[in-house]
């Protein structure tokens, strides 16, 4: 399974307050980026798994969702993560 509960451990206790902290919108974006990722690796291999598409397409507009959540709320925090998971708007 390429996402493991030490992974997760490892990506809240990195970006959320800490390792068990799961509702922290930084820890949901940093996991939601990880899953998005492998689901990239693996449409690249898969092109005609409709499935895994739908599920990434859904995963992206999760961590959309999250961001502009963050955006609205505190804005330094939304810069940080943005540059931490290098991701553009």
């Amino acid at each position: 399974m390429y996402l493991t509960s030490d992974i997760k451990k490892d990506l809240f206790k990195k970006y959320g307050k800490s390792e068990f902290d799961t509702g922290s919108p930084e820890g949901q974006i940093a996991l939601f980026t990880h899953r998005i990722q492998h689901l990239t690796m693996h449409m690249k291999q898969n092109k005609n798994d409709m499935f895994t598409e739908r599920a990434l397409v859904q995963l992206v507009s999760k961590r959309r969702k999250q961001l502009n959540y963050l955006k609205n709320n505190d804005v330094q925090k939304y810069r940080a993560i943005i540059a931490e998971l290098k991701l553009r708007k």
